[in-house]
């Protein structure tokens, strides 16, 4: 059967599928402060509807899936779903992406239907800043949710930071000092400018050579390493002696577009071969229809018009793109 190629025999076998375009936060990247009008329930895909999509790939070649939204848990019974998708045979892998919010009341069902690991989304450690980058969550219930999840088993269990001048910069060693006694994968996110690359953005921007700043003068000795499983873009790096890893995704000012690898789903169904542009092609239609050859050829047509890179410095730069970029917002497409 005909893999997941693009035009530049990049091959595609990871599948980002956001369950739901809702969140309990309101996080000042991925939501304006007005917040979203949500999509109705009967506009989103039902469960059987995924299973079905990723059915009809999984012969083409997708072996791992990553469940995201808005957030993913806010979606009733989300474990039902890791179980279909983990019974369908050449799915080897299964992750959650979620704020941790509800993380340490479902940890334990969603291991036992078959979720591998988790990347749990972490700005601040601290409650005043925390709150006001998520507009009004609570750092302790991710702390709770971290430690649920190491309780369960999940490995690795990864922590994304996105980083932001004049917000979170300070909190870096912070972050790097979590690795040294824990086996917990911090990862650095420059801020990308998805649904809006306003002034605001380029203000906040912040490329990550400021990490290492921060490990040289704290007098670490740095090492490059292999990843955690599942690493995806990220540059690893290890304190000497730490027991857990930091990486570094740098979107904006090293684009990783070269060995891309993933597709993505939105909750109402619409494939998106890039995560920043505004290419995207409708393929519920041929999964309510239990049409799988239908499904296979939609994601082949995605492909075939996937670009090289996604060009995010040039709006850096205020540069003209040679693509439209997406106006959805990161909580509707699903990272």
């Amino acid at each position: 059967m005909e893999q997941l190629l693009d035009p530049f025999g990049r091959k595609h076998d990871y599948l980002r599928i956001s369950v739901t375009d809702r969140c309990n936060l309101r996080c000042v990247y991925c939501m304006p402060a007005e917040g979203m009008v949500f999509q109705p329930h009967e506009e989103i895909m039902s469960y059987e509807e995924i299973a079905e999509t990723v059915s009809a790939l999984a012969p083409m070649g997708l072996r791992k899936i990553r469940l995201t939204g808005g957030e993913p848990l806010v979606r009733k019974d989300l474990e039902q779903l890791v179980a279909m998708l983990s019974a369908i045979p050449g799915i080897e892998d299964i992750a959650l992406t979620t704020n941790g919010m509800f993380l340490a009341k479902k940890a334990e069902l969603l291991k036992q239907a078959g979720l591998k690991r988790v990347n749990i989304s972490l700005d601040s450690l601290q409650q005043d800043r925390f709150a006001m980058i998520t507009r009004g969550g609570e750092v302790s219930k991710v702390l709770e949710g971290i430690q649920a999840a190491v309780k369960v088993g999940f490995e690795p269990i990864k922590l994304n930071v996105v980083l932001m001048k004049g917000i979170n910069e300070d909190e870096i060693r912070d972050f790097l000092a979590l690795t040294i006694e824990r086996p917990l994968h911090v990862r650095f996110i420059e801020y990308m400018p998805i649904g809006s690359a306003s002034e605001s953005w380029r203000k906040t921007y912040l490329p990550l050579t400021a990490v290492e700043d921060v490990c040289r003068e704290s007098g670490w000795e740095v090492e490059g390493v292999e990843g955690p499983r599942g690493n995806g873009p990220a540059e690893s790096r290890r304190i000497s002696g730490a027991a857990g890893t930091f990486g570094l995704i740098h979107p904006v000012s090293e684009h990783f577009c070269d060995n891309c690898n993933r597709l993505r789903l939105t909750a109402d169904g619409h494939i998106k071969a890039c995560l920043y542009w505004s290419d995207e092609l409708h393929v519920r239609p041929y999964a309510s229809a239990g049409d799988q050859e239908g499904i296979r050829s939609l994601f082949l047509k995605a492909l075939g018009t996937k670009p090289k890179n996604h060009e995010m410095a040039l709006a850096l730069e205020h540069k003209q793109q040679s693509h439209t970029p997406t106006t959805r917002r990161m909580s509707q497409i699903g990272g």
